[in-house]
């Protein structure tokens, strides 16, 4: 069987300046997933290891360097879905966690449930042995000054981070890993500490089956990124794996839902792709998109790239 793996970090208004880190951090995700593959691990490894290296990049708007909510606080959300049985594990609104994906794939295989969220899910993580940190272990020092500034405004618009700010040096991308393994399971990851300036308790897309994530081995595996609350009102990933299973390509999938989220919701961001048989697709109507993959024939392709 092939196996390929395909990251991204965010899209969003991504400034020249942050280009590289983004392309860099991308590329260690995605390289580290596919090792794990071709040594024959399964596609929920590769995808927990990759997001688990963003997780620990503050490049990215996962784990540490996530935004900061209304509160000063940073509140995360996180899913991990396998195709084969349609099992996958979800946390989210949880504080105090380094890696929110690794405690999700914990939901999923040491829990009766799919979701657990909040003060629920931190009492999971102890439950199961995770160690937790303090928020300041998850806080950079850039955030704090962003929220700081956000306070200082009358009205701030969340939209902004994805279409352009006057400084958007300041913001960064939800994170997400999508890969199919040697023995044609496909799985699906998705990350991030949400949007900046948010109220307490929160919660967007990335840990919402079908929205920011889904995996289905008899069609494809999709990790979506961007404004949750429009991304939730058309179910992105499901509605790509539904094409991808009436025989579109994978490319075209993302194209298709990605405009229909324009056009159904005025709604911004993209989504990534990788179907049962390797084939790569992705697409985004925001300013950019932070990506990297390694296909079937181990070529790698790394790009932040204009939509």
């Amino acid at each position: 069987m092939p196996y390929a793996i395909i990251v991204h970090g965010g899209a969003w208004d991504i400034p020249q300046n942050a280009h590289e880190t983004h392309k860099s951090g991308c590329l260690k995700a995605a390289d580290l997933g596919y090792r794990l593959l071709a040594d024959g691990g399964s596609a929920l490894d590769a995808v927990e290891a990759a997001v688990r290296s963003m997780e620990e990049d503050p490049t990215f708007d996962a784990g540490k360097g996530s935004f900061l909510n209304s509160e000063a606080e940073v509140e995360m959300d996180a899913m991990i879905m396998e195709g084969g049985d349609l099992d996958f594990g979800s946390v989210a609104a949880v504080q105090s966690i380094r890696h929110p994906m690794t405690l999700a794939r914990k939901v999923m295989e040491l829990s009766p449930h799919c979701m657990i969220v909040g003060e629920g899910a931190l009492k999971f993580a102890r439950h199961v042995g995770m160690d937790t940190v303090t928020t300041a272990e998850l806080l950079t020092e850039r955030e704090l000054e962003r929220w700081k500034k956000i306070k200082a405004e009358r009205k701030y618009e969340q939209r902004r981070i994805f279409e352009g700010e006057p400084k958007p040096s300041e913001k960064r991308g939800t994170v997400g890993a999508v890969a199919l393994d040697k023995n044609g399971l496909i799985a699906a990851a998705t990350s991030t500490g949400g949007t900046p300036n948010k109220l307490p308790g929160r919660v967007g897309d990335s840990p919402v089956v079908g929205c920011g994530t889904y995996a289905d081995n008899g069609s494809a595996g999709v990790s979506a990124t961007g404004l949750g609350e429009s991304l939730m009102k058309v179910v992105p990933a499901r509605r790509v794996c539904e094409d991808v299973e009436r025989g579109m390509n994978p490319m075209d999938a993302a194209s298709e839902t990605i405009k229909h989220l324009g056009k159904r919701v005025d709604g911004l961001g993209g989504v990534i792709v990788l179907d049962r048989n390797g084939r790569i697709g992705y697409s985004f109507n925001t300013p950019h998109m932070a990506c990297a993959y390694i296909d079937v024939e181990g070529k790698k392709t790394v790009f932040v790239r204009p939509g």
